[in-house]
């Protein structure tokens, strides 16, 4: 399943049919683009990556730790429109992120879409704070870009391309014990102001998108805090790693290139409730 495929034509882009989140598109207008998703074998980053696949891409799942989690992504995406292969690399590592990118170059010749999904979080309330575990949850939202931006933008040359990070409400709002993730997700968001500004001339947008408190299913920690939150929500649920992916699809799609540094919120409107 990880044929490779030539680069597609410029084409007006069709138009997707509506659906429920998380359902497969007839298309984005993605098919054959080359995305790399970091952190994609699990949550939110392999939501992310069977949306783009299903779309009809050619998706690189970068993974850190764990084969088996890279196995069981592989075989979930078996059979979907477009490929994808597993890649095993710290991308918080600059060694290991450039030497990722430099396969995605030798392999396809080029980067249409990344997408920066890893995430690290040691819980610690403010005051007493371990500097250790805040400096390595800001690592990990920061070092990818902050290391891999020119690389990246250089294999998006042929252009348009698209970046886009998954942050988090916890960079705008005091959760308990998120203190490490929420300051790295304030300045990750804050990074891809700096990136869009310096990127749109070569039609690269770089975007973000954010979201609370995420119904992982029987994984989901501390049901009764979930089911509180899911009751406060107007949409009647938590946001699904599928409503997250499905979002970071939309900013990819050849329409949403005039967004550029925004954040975009997908929480069901948890965040406009007082």
């Amino acid at each position: 399943m990880s044929a490779e495929a030539p680069r597609p034509a410029e084409a007006e882009p069709a138009k997707a049919e509506l659906a429920e989140p998380g359902a497969e598109p007839a298309t984005l207008g993605l098919d054959g683009k080359v995305a790399l998703v970091t952190g994609a074998t699990r949550g939110v980053g392999f939501a992310v990556a069977r949306k783009l696949a299903a779309a009809g891409a050619q998706v690189i799942l970068d993974y850190a730790h764990s084969e088996a989690d890279a196995e069981r992504a592989l075989r979930d995406l078996s059979g979907l429109k477009g490929s994808a292969i597993a890649r095993r690399a710290d991308v918080t590592s600059p060694e290991q992120l450039h030497a990722l990118l430099a396969e995605v170059r030798e392999r396809y010749g080029r980067l249409d879409i990344f997408v920066h999904s890893v995430a690290s979080w040691h819980p610690m309330p403010a005051v007493g704070a371990r500097p250790d575990g805040v400096r390595a949850d800001l690592s990990a939202a920061l070092d990818p870009l902050l290391h891999g931006a020119s690389a990246i933008a250089d294999l998006m040359a042929y252009g348009p391309g698209r970046i886009v990070a998954v942050s988090s409400s916890g960079a705008h709002r005091a959760v308990p014990r998120y203190v490490g993730p929420g300051i790295a997700k304030a300045a990750l968001e804050s990074l891809v102001g700096y990136l869009a500004v310096e990127l749109a001339g070569r039609r690269i947008a770089v975007n973000a998108v954010a979201t609370a408190k995420l119904d992982k299913g029987p994984d989901t920690p501390d049901p009764a805090t979930a089911a509180a939150l899911a009751a406060r929500t107007p949409g009647g649920r938590l946001t699904t790693p599928a409503d997250v992916a499905d979002v970071v699809a939309l900013l990819c799609t050849a329409e949403a290139g005039w967004i550029q540094g925004q954040v975009i919120t997908a929480d069901g409107g948890l965040g406009l409730r007082a």
